[in-house]
């Protein structure tokens, strides 16, 4: 058997199309783990990651801020709105006496942020609805069965609406929510308990306004008998200085001065009472 010698031999070469092929699609491959990467998070928003080969939520290390983030592309981002945010609530509780009363209130919130990913491994992306709610109403019934509808519609409000917000805030201590705030919007009443409560309101600024009346005119009759008593005084202060003496001193001051004026006079001396000159006006 005649054997080609090893310089001889012919290996195949290695075609260029299927090399550029290669590299294209090793490109490609790269192209795609970048993209799946890169996570955004935009303003207002914060992620948590949730790694399955590394044991699930890491719940030590801080979420992901606004920006751009590479992250394995094994691994899932969860974005959160860190914002506050408001929740319209529309409850129907009973008062102390057990009357129904509608309730409008909203509800200022967020997350908290140090605790987002406990908040997303416990409580899920849903957690408005399976624990912020749930709370407000609790705490809703709670409050408003300690007050008459009176108290609720007019006198109690602002304290209802503070015990409210503490009430639910006890109850969120370990839910990984901030709560910032509740507002009581409006308070709806049974319709006759609602124009009774404005007749007796009503009745009770009346009778108010009454007693503002006597106690103005009370007042004033204090102010007008001291102002007599003064005048009163005053009088009897004057009558006990003025004695004869003086009113003479003073009748012959005046009758001096009018001696002293360029009008033609006739004054006869010792003529008058009390021995006061007359002056006698020939003009006249």
């Amino acid at each position: 058997m005649n054997r080609k010698p090893l310089q001889d031999i012919e290996f195949p070469r290695p075609r260029q199309g299927m090399s550029l092929g290669w590299w294209i699609a090793g490109g490609i491959l790269l192209l795609i783990l970048i993209a799946s990467s890169v996570v955004t998070i935009g303003p207002g928003e914060a992620g948590v990651i949730y790694r399955p080969l590394a044991g699930g939520m890491d719940t030590i290390r801080p979420p992901l801020s606004e920006g751009v983030h590479l992250v394995a592309p094994w691994n899932k981002v969860f974005v959160y709105d860190i914002r506050q945010q408001e929740v319209k609530e529309t409850m129907k509780v009973l008062s102390q006496d057990g009357l129904d009363i509608h309730l409008d209130a909203s509800v200022w919130f967020q997350p908290d942020v140090k605790d987002l990913a406990k908040l997303h491994k416990y409580r899920g992306p849903n957690y408005v609805e399976t624990v912020l709610r749930p709370a407000v109403r609790s705490a809703t019934r709670t409050v408003v069965g300690r007050y008459t509808p009176e108290q609720i519609y007019s006198t109690k409000r602002e304290a209802i609406q503070q015990e409210i917000y503490d009430e639910t805030q006890k109850i969120l201590a370990n839910q990984y929510v901030q709560l910032n705030k509740i507002l009581v919007r409006d308070v709806t009443l049974p319709p006759t308990i609602k124009n009774a409560i404005e007749r007796k309101l009503k009745q009770q600024q009346e009778a108010l306004e009454y007693e503002f009346r006597l106690q103005k005119e009370k007042k004033e009759a204090e102010r007008k008998r001291i102002e007599a008593e003064g005048i009163r005084d005053f009088q009897h202060i004057v009558t006990e200085g003025i004695s004869d003496k003086l009113l003479r001193w003073k009748g012959i001051e005046a009758t001096l001065k009018l001696a002293e004026s360029p009008n033609s006079k006739v004054i006869v001396i010792g003529s008058g009472k009390d021995g006061l000159p007359v002056i006698l006006n020939p003009e006249k």
